[in-house]
């Protein structure tokens, strides 16, 4: 296992699990396959038709991967919900995930639902009160 920095794509309110990763890197393989097997179509070279069937072959494994790490994900959700909301909200990190380094998810620009977006069903939701992020607190601002 590599433990090298890797772009990590952030969503305001959420820490994605590496399930939606395993996703996009399925989707961009089945893409690229398809683009292959068009470029085979135009040009009558084989070797794209090969590339497309061994690319196919690696997003079906991608898949499996992304299959196991979803179950990994609702075993959490079913076995701690109270884990699993810590985790989707970015105060630890998901139990399948590298723990060493680990920094609590900048939560200070995250947007209350009820204030600033005016949904009137989330007012049991409001974030408006809560301190400094961890991550804030960690990182010394206040």
């Amino acid at each position: 296992m590599s433990n090298d920095a890797v772009w990590v794509r952030g969503v305001t309110g959420i820490q994605m699990h590496h399930t939606t990763d395993l996703q996009d890197a399925g989707r961009f393989m089945v893409n690229a396959a398809m683009a292959l097997r068009a470029a085979h179509v135009r040009t009558g070279d084989d070797r794209y038709s090969s590339l497309a069937a061994q690319l196919k072959a690696i997003a079906t494994e991608a898949r499996g991967l992304e299959t196991q790490a979803r179950a990994s994900l609702h075993g959490l959700h079913s076995v701690d919900p109270e884990q699993f909301v810590r985790c989707r909200e970015g105060e630890e990190p998901w139990p399948d995930e590298i723990q060493a380094g680990f920094v609590p998810r900048h939560t200070c620009n995250d947007q209350c639902l009820y204030h600033d977006h005016d949904v009137l069903d989330a007012i049991m939701q409001c974030t408006c009160g809560r301190p400094p992020c961890r991550a804030c607190a960690i990182g010394g601002k206040p």
